[in-house]
């Protein structure tokens, strides 16, 4: 090639400037490229279409490994599979406000700590009971967001959950976190989420798993990545129960009624209008309604009668930044070029599944000021379902967040799990959410997060205390995070890349 000038343009679009002695020195990455092979009754199928995207590379590859694997192929379902599942038949629900008989979307199956999307009556026309899961069994979404897995701990044992949710019950318990653990790996998942031609599906039912291969490796193998799934989800039922210690600390020093304690009696019902004053001179700037509601203005009272100091999130003691992310236009890239990147929607899981790599030469700048962050960081989604809170943990250093979720940075360690557990409390969520603000969109900033309460207890022991579970609750959640890791690399290893 002949350079002409400063600078040179060569075939990948990179522009390289030239020495002092008019050559060019080069580098460049080899990307693998992504190829398969594909029938003609394939091509006859798919309605005679040549396009590449009309089969999945990735999957027809996925397919041919696990039959090229070292062990016998099984399937996960059917007949002589791994596992018998069921889904659970449609129902209207009956809505409560409150009721012994919280039920869980779907999509929370893989929320460390899963919130209930309502309550509903008992006089629902479904069997109730049937609803509820059992330990030891495998969950999958089959419609929305298909293929997401969880496995049944202590958790979600017993929950309700909708309709439109697989159950899977293997037939060996040995086989509980071995099929977990495939349907959690690349290939497993990949393998699940299309059919025999490479499309992908859009609806999984109880049969579509006897289509889905799984290598049958030996006990000992199984026994192994099983024990270490259990004990992972051992770990996150720790967590969520220093947590629940934690909270019950807080609520005992503050001596907090339930929210619905507070919403009695505050409103005025005339004229078909629901109305509450305000006075002029606690408007502070804001006229919307939702701002001043009685619920909020009685929390507040509330934690005041019983704490030490109340003060706000923007407090020096509480907070070193809130970083408020600006809006950009964002650039993907491969896992290995690229920031791993959260949404909002993800920050509540665990382990989340990382599909999207923000380009670190595009995104270095914006990610080392806005983006970047590091552990007992408090995270809380700024719009749309706002006030969404987590803390942190050690493995997602270094991960890339969305601007759609508030970055606190706590003042320091001696706060920072304190802080978590008041604004993931019912009563912290109510006072972030009385910041909201938009006509079409609802969204919170930096300065609203600032402005919210947050109380100080007169018992500085039980505040520390209430500090050292949400850390200690962290640390487990960060340790169950490697056990599944460590049950993966057995999986990929040592079962679908044997050789």
């Amino acid at each position: 090639m002949e350079a002409t000038g400063g600078y040179s343009v060569v075939n990948s679009n990179l522009a390289h400037k030239l020495d002092n002695e008019n050559t060019i020195d080069v580098e460049t990455n080899d990307i693998p490229l992504k190829w398969c092979s594909v029938s003609l009754s394939d091509v006859i199928f798919r309605g005679k279409r040549l396009e590449a995207s009309v089969f999945d590379v990735e999957a027809k590859q996925a397919r041919q490994i696990i039959k090229n694997s070292k062990f016998p192929s099984t399937t996960i379902g059917g007949e002589n599979g791994l596992t018998t599942s069921y889904t659970c038949a449609r129902f209207k629900r009956i809505w409560l406000e409150h009721s012994d008989f919280p039920i869980y979307q779907p999509s929370t199956i893989v929320d460390i700590k899963p919130k209930p999307d309502g309550y509903i009556s008992h006089l629902t026309k479904t069997n109730i009971e049937n609803l509820r899961v059992k330990k030891g069994q495998i969950l999958m979404t089959c419609s929305g967001t298909i293929g997401k897995v969880s496995y049944v701990s202590d958790t979600l044992k017993n929950k309700i959950f909708s309709h439109d949710l697989l159950r899977i019950n293997c037939k060996n318990t040995v086989d509980q976190g071995y099929v977990y653990t495939y349907l959690k790996s690349k290939v497993g998942n990949k393998i699940l989420l299309t059919n025999s031609y490479g499309a992908v599906i859009t609806h999984i039912e109880p049969e579509h798993l006897a289509t889905i291969p799984i290598p049958d490796a030996p006990k000992e193998i199984k026994e192994r990545i099983h024990n270490l799934i259990v004990e992972s989800f051992k770990l996150r039922d720790e967590s969520n129960e220093l947590i629940d210690q934690a909270t019950a600390l807080l609520i005992d020093e503050l001596k907090l009624p339930s929210i619905s304690e507070f919403k009695q009696n505050n409103i005025k019902n005339s004229a078909n209008v629901n109305a509450f004053s305000v006075k002029l001179s606690n408007l502070a700037g804001r006229v919307d309604a939702s701002y001043h509601l009685p619920t909020v203005d009685k929390i507040v009272e509330h934690i005041k009668k019983y704490a030490k100091e109340v003060t706000t999130i923007g407090d020096e003691r509480i907070s070193k930044q809130i970083i408020l992310a600006g809006v950009f236009k964002r650039t993907y890239v491969e896992e290995e070029y690229g920031y791993p990147f959260l949404g909002g929607k993800e920050i509540t899981q665990l382990s989340p599944k990382i599909e999207k790599y923000l380009s670190k030469p595009i995104h270095k700048k914006r990610y080392e000021k806005e983006l970047k962050v590091t552990e007992n960081t408090i995270l809380v989604t700024d719009r749309g379902t706002i006030g969404t809170t987590t803390i942190v943990p050690r493995h997602w250093n270094g991960y890339a967040v969305s601007q759609n979720v508030l970055k606190l940075v706590p003042a320091n360690s001696n706060i920072a799990g304190y802080i978590y557990i008041f604004l993931n409390s019912e009563w912290g969520t109510e006072l972030i959410r009385r910041q909201t603000y938009g006509s079409v969109v609802d969204m919170i900033d930096n300065n609203s997060l600032s402005s919210v309460e947050i109380p100080l207890l007169k018992n500085q022991d039980i505040q520390n205390r209430i500090n050292d579970l949400a850390l200690k609750a962290n640390q487990k959640r960060y340790e169950a995070y490697i056990l599944e890791q460590e049950a993966l690399k057995i999986m990929n290893e040592e079962v679908i890349y044997a050789k």
